[in-house]
């Protein structure tokens, strides 16, 4: 009677438990209340130092743009005779200062710049010189980091050019049933200083934060929810009396043989 009070108990905690994690996103949010009154905002990047950039230039004449791009790669497939031409990718790392030196151009302050912000002004720069000029500047390097209690916690190479805070979380498997959603940490660097954003995703405001889209080298960093804080807090204490009742147990050992040994002689 006992075991099946004990059991019955066990299960209602269980239940509880689960039912309390499973928190959904935007709990106030009303569909029909926010179809089309929501704004997407500006996503557009922001060229940083240390940002890496691939920036190709193209023209009407080909010959005439080879000046601005590292030379093709060429190489020969097995069995074909012919040779495969491939463009060779030119980056440019932006430096701590916020500079890139451009062929021909010179020294361009990039940093702040969008990247079609960039390549227009470039465009401008060579137009005297190349009919016709078209410049496509693209981020090589753009990754943000999702931590703590999802999935897949890791490193995440964006692709494109936008990823909001949902993107990353989905992009790292979601969360678990331990990560807290009321309190999603966001790790920035701007203008050479820390920002730190606390999200609360049960709360539709989210979708309006100027930090909802993420940037590059953005940290993500789920919270633990108080069950797997006291858990983490009892498997460490745990782990604490384990060691140290190993370490009586072998000093109670070593002691017990010498008094063997001095017993026997």
């Amino acid at each position: 009677m006992k075991i099946n009070v004990l059991s019955a108990l066990a299960i209602l905690l269980l239940a509880t438990s689960c039912a309390t994690n499973k928190t959904t996103y935007f709990d106030n949010l009303d569909v029909a209340e926010m179809s089309g009154q929501v704004d997407v905002g500006n996503y557009e990047l922001r060229i940083a130092p240390d940002d890496m950039l691939s920036i190709t230039v193209s023209s009407v004449v080909p010959d005439a743009a080879s000046p601005y791009n590292l030379p093709a790669v060429s190489y020969s497939e097995p069995g074909k005779e012919e040779l495969t031409i491939v463009p060779n990718l030119q980056v440019y790392t932006v430096s701590k200062e916020g500079y890139i030196h451009f062929p021909i151009v010179g020294r361009i302050h990039a940093a702040g710049l969008t990247r079609n912000e960039l390549a227009k002004y470039i465009e401008d720069k060579i137009r005297p010189e190349l009919e016709d000029p078209f410049v496509l500047v693209q981020f090589m390097n753009f990754k943000v980091v999702v931590l703590g209690e999802v999935r897949i916690p890791g490193q995440i190479q964006v692709q494109t050019e936008r990823i909001s805070i949902l993107d990353a979380i989905g992009a790292a498997g979601d969360m678990t049933i331990y990560g807290e959603r009321k309190n999603v940490l966001l790790i920035r660097e701007e203008e050479g200083k820390r920002v730190f954003h606390r999200f609360d995703l049960t709360d539709k405001a989210t979708f309006e934060s100027p930090y909802f889209y993420l940037k590059q080298n953005d940290v993500v960093y789920v919270m633990p929810n108080r069950a797997q804080r006291n858990n983490s807090d009892y498997n460490q204490l745990a782990s604490y009396r384990i060691s140290v009742a190993g370490t009586i147990v072998s000093a109670i050992s070593v002691l017990a043989s010498l008094a063997i040994a001095l017993f026997i002689k």
